[in-house]
This record gives C-alpha cells, structure tokens and sequence, in this order.
C-alpha cells in the first residue's frame, strides 16, 4: 500500500476552497501511485473556528460527504478527512474515509476532546472504527486521541496494522509528532499516519511535522513547516510486538466496517 498526508493551511471557513484543495491533492496522490490521502482534522470547515464549527455543521451523507465521496471516486483514490459532524442537537468532531470507488469505508467521532473550546463544541465520541483496506486492517483517530495509549493498544490487540490520525496539532507541543507518536508506533509494532496543519489560523499557530511512522517507530516521511504531499510505501509486515506495560480495560466498543 501506498500512503499520501497531506499538509497545509486551514481554509478558515473557505469549503470550496477547502474541497478543491481535496481535489487536487486527490488527483495528485493518484498520480503518485497513492492508495489513500489523509487531509488534517476539522479541514472542512477549518479547526480553530468555534463559531462556524456550529454553524457549518452538516449531518452524515451531507454535501461535504457526498462530494468528497465523488471525489474518492473521480481520481480512483481513496481519501480520509476531518469535518463537523451534526447529528440533531449534538455537534461532534468527525473523520469520514471514502474508498477509491466513492463508498464510504468509517466514519469515527473524536474520543478525547482538547481544551475548555473542544468541550464547549463537540460530543464525546464512544466507539473505535476500523475497517478492511486491501490486505490491511485499518484504524481512524483523530489528534488528542493518539496521546492516549490504551487507545492505540486496544487497536493494536485488535489485529489493526495501520491508524490514520487527522491532527491539528499547535506548535507549542512539538514532541507529540516527534516523539510521542513514533512512540506509539514502536510500542504497538503498528503503522500511524498523522496529518497536521502548517501555518497560521486566527490566533492559533500549528506545528506542522505531519509524519507517518513504521512499526520499528522509524519516520517513514516527516514534513517540515510548510505545505506538502507526503507520500510513502507501507512496509508488508509488522515488527515484533513489544511487550505492553499496561493492561487497561476499555469500555468503547469495536465497530468493524466490511
């Protein structure tokens, strides 16, 4: 499999924008050769917009969804991104993944939400999502959820071999890319795609460093600051397990998409 991240600024609101940024990023990871293109978290309508967050929100199979789903199938790439999901009075933070034939493959609700502004906006989400890509299991979490490692070992028992995490990650906690999530990684033998802002949005700065990390916990691409298409080869197989310090019990329940 062939993965592609991409990283770039907030759209701040701009849909249309930010949809013929999926758009081009799509047909140029095709391109590529990639199977799947991962977009950062809330990238429709932007993170770092409480009010619109509200306002913007749409209910599942809406017309982001609908589009982004043609737009899987237009270039024959699969694409996963992050949106405000509406769902009656409850606003919650989403990613959706939508194959390369436009079908919708998981839809997963933000666990851990972030900050006073992210509990005054979303619903907790209650439940993991994975689904089948080709020959792989695949998992989707969404930023703070990464930080938390029994998330990522109750995935990791659950035969996942690749988690893809939408992020918008700021620029004060710059170890959670470099080190914290490659972490993760070698801890869990597991494959993790993270996909973050760059630049500026309102009074918010993100880090950047989007990177997907292999299961040894070695960078299989990184960015840097600014705008970029990582695109990168999955390795075929795991590495060892390591041996899990923790053995928690979870509550969330385990949705398997066909």
């Amino acid at each position: 499999m062939k993965l592609a991240v991409y990283q770039g600024p907030s759209f701040e609101g701009g849909h249309e924008e930010a949809l013929a940024k999926i758009d081009q990023m799509a047909g140029a990871s095709q391109a590529a050769g990639a199977n799947m293109v991962v977009f950062p978290e809330l990238f429709l309508p932007g993170y770092n917009q409480p009010e619109l967050l509200v306002e913007m929100a749409q209910p599942s199979g809406g017309s982001w969804e609908a589009r982004v789903s043609a737009l899987a199938k237009k270039h024959a790439c699969a694409i996963t991104f992050g949106w405000a999901e509406r769902d009656a009075d409850n606003v919650y933070n989403t990613a959706s993944v939508f194959g390369s034939d436009g079908q919708l493959l998981a839809r997963h609700r933000k666990l851990q939400l972030f900050g006073e502004i992210e509990r005054s906006i979303f619903e907790v989400g209650d439940e993991y999502t994975i689904f089948r890509f080709g020959d792989l299991s695949v998992a989707v979490l969404i930023c703070y959820d990464i930080e938390f490692p029994h998330h990522v070992k109750t995935l990791a028992d659950q035969g996942v071999d690749v988690i893809i995490v939408p992020t918008a990650n700021p620029d004060d906690c710059p170890n959670v890319p470099k080190i914290l999530v490659p972490a993760r990684a070698l801890e869990n033998a597991i494959i993790i795609a993270y996909a973050n802002y760059c630049g500026i949005e309102g009074d918010l700065t993100y880090s950047g460093n989007s990177i997907i990390a292999g299961p040894d916990g070695n960078l299989l691409a990184m960015a840097g600051g600014s705008e970029t298409l990582l695109i990168t080869d999955l390795p075929q197989s795991k590495a060892p397990k390591q041996p899990h310090l923790s053995t928690q019990k979870q509550d969330l329940r385990v949705i398997l998409h066909p």
